[in-house]
């Protein structure tokens, strides 16, 4: 299970691993670049890596990734792996996959 990054103050944070993988400036994948951006720096801080990959641009790593649909989410790190598929507009959802409480703090 995952720790919330101010859970405890003697832990070191939780550095998240983040790929999304994204169909050029189509609406949703834009949305949900959007979407992951912001919630990064509200909840994660500096504690993640967002990798950006454009299918359009580099299939192959669709491929490797096994990324059917586009936008998707794979949260490498840290365990378990998770995926997302959409435009990440179900923040609770991201959340919960990451293992942050949810928050009604967070617009969209």
């Amino acid at each position: 299970m995952a720790t919330h990054p101010q859970a405890d103050d003697n832990l070191p944070p939780t550095r998240y691993h983040l790929r999304l993988f994204i169909a050029g400036n189509e609406p949703n994948s834009r949305l949900a670049k959007q979407t992951l951006q912001k919630l990064c720096e509200t909840y994660l801080k500096k504690n993640y890596t967002l990798e950006v990959v454009d299918v359009l641009q580099d299939y192959q790593a669709a491929i490797e990734n096994r990324v059917l649909v586009a936008p998707t989410l794979m949260i490498v790190a840290p365990e378990p792996p998770a995926t997302i598929i959409g435009s990440l507009s179900n923040i609770r959802k991201v959340l919960n996959a990451l293992g942050l409480p949810e928050s009604e703090t967070f617009d969209e």
